[in-house]
């Protein structure tokens, strides 16, 4: 394996060196190199190739060996988050240390090795198939086409039924999806055909949080002056983007909303960075709500075989193999 396909080597790498590693790494995996781009967020910084295959975009990450996991804090609570939790326990009147019910979400700390990865930029959908309206799949069903022509005459934006079929309406028409119940290892099988893969729960770690030993990429406690999805002052925060949304330091848009719950490779159906939004409706508050999005939060083993379009998304990636 190159050295300088891990994150020190990288880092230190001059731009024509970047710029030719890059090349040959697009000519092997059939991918067209759309060119270098510093991404810096959070006190951690990348300059990395972005590339294009299928009308995705992908980003370079080094490999690393990392610590992942989390058993207390580096810096410790901001005066806002310690409110919050302070207010939940008094209700609550729980007599435990915010720190003691934080440790009991999170994955334990331990050394991983990390390999070098061409990663999705961003999330995507599953089980949901865009189609024309005139697809037989659609055309079989006369309920949905009511249902379908009420919307077209109502002011609404979008119609779902149910893990069936749903339609939008765009600047130019309607866009039409039906539904296909897709289990893990399905996913798994059709990702392998292409030449893709998902990422491990410890992979995920590492694009989530790049090694950092806060709970939050960006510190302990959460930061209330983000425009975070769910939780938001709608006038104020009109055309500004969810922060947790905009690239990180590896380029990647990951763990920014807890009703996406991120599927990653594992034994069996596992998933990362949400819970499918079940903190958010108990009622939990941002600080509890966002905690799934750690980077350190365990993984979630799903009882189910079934993905569910709703709630499962996922990252398309390869594991880069390159001698020389």
């Amino acid at each position: 394996m190159n050295e300088n396909l891990f994150r020190t080597q990288f880092d230190q790498m001059e731009t024509t060196e970047k710029q030719a590693l890059m090349e040959r790494l697009a000519a092997r995996y059939n991918m067209t190199f759309l060119g270098l781009h510093t991404f810096d967020r959070w006190g951690q910084s990348c300059t990395t190739g972005v590339f294009e295959k299928d009308g995705r975009e992908f980003v370079f990450v080094p490999g690393d060996t990392v610590t992942l996991g989390w058993d207390h804090f580096a810096v410790g609570l901001n005066q806002d988050s310690r409110e919050e939790l302070d207010y939940l326990f008094q209700e609550w009147e729980l007599e435990q240390d915010p720190e003691g019910l934080i440790r009991e979400s999170m994955a334990p700390v331990r050394q991983a090795a990390i390999g070098p990865m061409l990663v999705g930029r961003e999330l995507e959908e599953l089980c949901w198939e865009p189609v024309k309206m005139n697809d037989p799949r659609v055309t079989a069903h006369p309920d949905w086409l009511k249902e379908f022509r009420d919307f077209a005459w109502s002011d609404h934006v979008s119609l779902e039924l149910h893990q069936s079929a749903r339609i939008e309406r765009t600047k130019k028409g309607f866009q039409t999806w039906i539904y296909n119940h897709t289990d893990y290892e399905e996913l798994l099988d059709r990702l392998e055909q292409q030449g893709l893969s998902l990422p491990t729960a410890d992979e995920w770690a590492y694009l989530c949080g790049g090694g950092c030993r806060t709970l939050f990429p960006w510190g302990d406690g959460l930061d209330y002056s983000m425009r975070l999805h769910w939780f938001e002052d709608t006038e104020e925060a009109e055309g500004r983007p969810y922060d947790m949304e905009e690239p990180n330091f590896f380029g990647l848009s990951i763990a920014y909303d807890p009703y996406m719950r991120e599927v990653v490779k594992a034994e069996q159906f596992t998933t990362c960075g949400g819970d499918g939004g079940r903190s958010i409706c108990g009622g939990l508050g941002i600080f509890l709500g966002f905690l799934p999005c750690s980077p350190h939060c365990k993984p979630e083993v799903q009882e189910d075989k079934e993905l569910n379009g709703d709630y499962d998304f996922y990252r398309p990636m390869i594991r880069v193999e390159m001698d020389g």
